[in-house]
């Protein structure tokens, strides 16, 4: 099983790196977390410089992506070789999630038609113009698409590919790993209201 972590140059530190942290809680053979980008190395934002694991090709055959968000998104919807590849991405075979300004990849690429986001509030006015509805709250989801709006709004997009892939028990235990000590059932307690009204109806019915 693979999960990608789409990151651009420019890329917000605490989008890519939150998701890839909380994802890689859940150990199991054959499963990997990957960041993948569309050279050998990207800066973000900060100066933070990484290494690519996977490449955008790897991605759209990958079994869920994050598009992750960063300084740069509206320059990554104009780059005509980069969204070629990225319409490789599809519902209907991979669950695919945006954090933040990734949402206007999505809207760009038509994978929200008719489906409302979760955006940062610098993006929201681009992904309006896109034509995509944009909600005030922190994380939506409809079938196989995801979107949530927030630097530290990541880990609930984490645990939606985790829930969604692994089940519910395995999403709560990542989530608890990586929460505040003295505030974890709270933490819990509150992403799950988030996420749970989002997943299919049986792991819906455990909330």
């Amino acid at each position: 099983m693979h999960i990608a972590i789409l990151t651009f140059e420019g890329y917000n530190e605490l989008d890519s790196l939150i998701a890839l942290g909380v994802l890689n809680r859940v150990k199991a053979d054959g499963r990997r977390v990957t960041i993948a980008t569309p050279s050998t190395r990207v800066t973000s934002m900060n100066g933070v410089v990484i290494e690519q694991m996977s490449t955008l090709e790897d991605a759209c055959a990958a079994d869920a992506v994050i598009v992750g968000s960063g300084i740069a998104t509206r320059e990554v919807v104009e780059d005509p070789a980069i969204m070629k590849v990225l319409r490789g991405l599809d519902p209907s075979r991979q669950l695919i999630a945006a954090q933040c300004s990734g949402a206007l990849v999505l809207a760009r690429l038509g994978l929200l038609d008719d489906i409302p986001a979760c955006t940062d509030l610098t993006t929201r006015p681009w992904v309006v113009a896109a034509g995509v509805e944009v909600l005030d709250q922190p994380f939506y989801a409809k079938d196989d698409i995801a979107t949530a709006g927030g630097c530290l709004a990541s880990p609930y997009l984490a645990a939606w590919i985790i829930a969604r892939l692994e089940g519910r028990e395995a999403a709560e235990d990542a989530l608890h790993y990586v929460a505040p000590v003295g505030e974890k059932e709270e933490y819990v307690e509150r992403a799950w209201r988030n996420i749970a009204p989002y997943l299919p109806a049986p792991a819906q019915a455990l909330a």
